[in-house]
């Protein structure tokens, strides 16, 4: 007699599986569904396979504890068989081995011995009752494929993509999106402060409904950052490229360096420094949850294309005071050693 999936209603303890007590209430029942099933979703778990053989067994259980009369018999069928499985092994008249369906059911319906296979019952020349046929008066019967009568475990609704695109600033200081939905309703978004571009925001629950009474699905936003043009984003710092002189580079001087959205401020240049030097100013970078980045200002001397008269005598004059220095003093050794 082929038992069929009935058997995991002896085999199974859909309770355990959910992590519930036997007498956990509806909504117990369904919170520990929805927190598992989020956890073993196949979306969630891209290849798994494990995964989704769990997520499998969690919507069985689900949807045999979730439905007050199917629930019931489950607890009938469990409390009948004590656990026991449905097994056809030998074993010979008077019970040996034991715990097998027969075993079951010969207690439930009286008479007999404890025989493992039989046409007659309690020698009264009845035969029993099929075992689809006894389940199934229980009610709903079994059947079908993927599930008990044919119903499929609640499944998440599909998720809607989405894009945006914001400035430099308003990723920086979070901005208010508004989507247009399917159906023609929008959805307003604010996105976190710092957001970084070619990120993915997730709105739980904003997205297609279930086909069949599961979770909604998502909202996944795309963010797109149009680049500024003074600073970039490195991390929760930001960077800019910092032009001075050449005699502020090599007096050494004072300057003022921009700030994202606010006052500048003043940065010491000292004296000597070169080309592609970075200055560093706390705080004045992506405040997120975590903290405060810096500004990194590069320095970049600048050189003059066109020079008065008086400017180029100077520098003349700059170079004769300067004669003896060689810049690249041992750079042909160092290319040859190599």
């Amino acid at each position: 007699m082929n038992t069929g999936p009935q058997n995991d209603w002896f085999d199974k303890d859909f309770y355990k599986t959910l992590g519930v007590s036997k007498d956990a209430s509806d909504a117990e029942i369904k919170k520990a569904y929805r927190k598992l099933a989020r956890k073993y979703h196949p979306d969630a778990n891209p290849g798994d396979e494990k995964a989704e053989e769990k997520f499998k067994e969690i919507g069985q259980a689900h949807q045999v504890l979730s439905d007050k009369e199917s629930r019931a018999q489950y607890d009938q069928v469990r409390a009948m068989g004590g656990g026991a499985r449905f097994s056809a092994g030998a074993g010979g008249p008077g019970g040996a081995a034991g715990g097998g369906f027969d075993d079951v059911f010969s207690d439930l319906f009286g008479g007999g011995g404890r025989t493992r296979t039989r046409t007659t019952y309690g020698g009264g020349g009845d035969v029993p009752p099929d075992l689809a046929d006894l389940l199934g008066g229980f009610g709903g019967g079994f059947g079908g494929s993927g599930g008990y009568g044919g119903y499929q475990p609640p499944v998440k609704g599909g998720d809607i993509k989405s894009s945006t695109t914001l400035s430099f600033t308003e990723a920086i200081d979070g901005a208010s999106v508004k989507l247009n939905m399917p159906g023609g309703k929008p959805l307003t978004v604010r996105t976190p402060i710092g957001v970084k571009d070619g990120q993915k925001i997730r709105l739980a629950g904003k997205g297609k409904t279930s086909p069949n009474g599961g979770e909604p699905g998502d909202v996944i936003l795309t963010v797109h950052v149009s680049p500024h043009p003074v600073f970039t984003r490195d991390g929760d710092n930001l960077r800019m490229d910092l032009p001075i002189s050449f005699d502020e580079a090599a007096l050494g001087a004072e300057v003022k360096v921009p700030t994202l959205g606010g006052m500048p401020v003043k940065v010491k240049v000292a004296p000597g420094t070169p080309s592609g030097r970075t200055l560093r100013v706390r705080g004045k970078g992506v405040k997120t949850k975590k903290g405060t980045g810096d500004l990194l200002a590069t320095v970049e001397i600048v050189v003059p294309k066109n020079l008065s008269k008086e400017a180029k005598q100077a520098v003349e004059s700059f170079k004769a005071a300067t004669e003896g220095e060689d810049p690249r003093a041992g750079l042909l050794d160092k290319a040859k050693a190599s």
